[in-house]
């Protein structure tokens, strides 16, 4: 099985600045240590948004030093709180389309991974958007996907949690692209955004959320403040991918303990 380390929302700050009294680069630097300690035959690792918390150059070039290091290639992708042209600056060799978008596709043997940018919603600055040229792009992208399981990565999820603070900023076209990915019944659809695992379908596409390895949401179904936060164990995402499908594994970070095997199981 492939394996694919995800993380997402990693919100990274300027030096000397924290959220909610945690300093993200220190989390992200010890989620990622982790996951590649346990996974160094990940194949690669996709950074679903929100990179930065104020889409700041120096806080790009955080990023861009904590990643120098990384044994394995680093897809990343742009959330609401980044800037694309300050991204950009910095990350010099980010995949784009042809209009400049941080999109990007990756055929592997049995899936097609496609990875877009839903920065800039025409309803607020953290709301999402995918604009006319967006939607065509993937329309292409999942058209002519061949036999390979179409995996779509997307930083606000096109469909509602019951989590208002964060429903009221989603993705704003929601039902236009799942009606595009519904077309494709074997698709997975990837989000973040929420800072919570969640899984679920919705228009009959299949899709699971990852929790950030920083500050996570809070699960509040009347609150319309979309900035509760909780000091949680940061996570990151781990995808196996089958032939005929995918498994999504999620791994919490912040505590080690040791494995025991219960008294009086089977392999006693």
């Amino acid at each position: 099985m492939t394996k694919i380390i995800v993380m997402t929302d990693i919100h990274i700050t300027s030096e000397g600045s924290d959220i909610i009294g945690l300093n993200p680069l220190e989390r992200f630097e010890n989620v990622y240590a982790i996951a590649l300690r346990d996974h160094p035959d990940a194949a690669f690792t996709i950074l679903m948004g929100d990179l930065t918390h104020h889409g700041k150059i120096d806080q790009y070039q955080r990023l861009n030093a904590a990643l120098r290091s990384s044994p394995i290639p680093v897809i990343p992708m742009l959330g609401n709180h980044d800037i694309r042209d300050e991204f950009l600056k910095v990350f010099k060799n980010a995949p784009q389309d042809d209009a400049g978008f941080v999109q990007n596709i990756i055929d592997l043997d049995h899936h097609r991974i496609i990875t877009l940018d839903t920065k800039d919603g025409p309803f607020g600055h953290h709301a999402g958007h995918l604009c006319a040229k967006r939607l065509a792009w993937l329309k292409s992208a999942l058209a002519t996907k061949s036999h390979r399981i179409p995996l779509v990565f997307m930083h606000h999820p096109p469909f509602a949690t019951g989590i208002i603070g964060m429903d009221n900023i989603n993705l704003d076209n929601d039902d236009e692209v799942l009606d595009i990915i519904a077309q494709y019944p074997t698709a997975h659809l990837f989000c973040g955004h929420i800072h919570r695992t969640i899984s679920g379908s919705t228009r009959s596409v299949a899709w699971t959320m990852f929790k950030s390895p920083c500050h996570q949401g809070v699960l509040d179904f009347d609150d319309p403040d979309s900035s509760l936060s909780v000091n949680e164990p940061g996570s990151y995402g781990l995808l196996l991918l089958t032939p005929d499908g995918v498994v999504a594994h999620s791994q919490d970070v912040g505590f080690e303990h040791e494995i025991q095997r219960e008294s009086g199981s089977k392999t006693d």
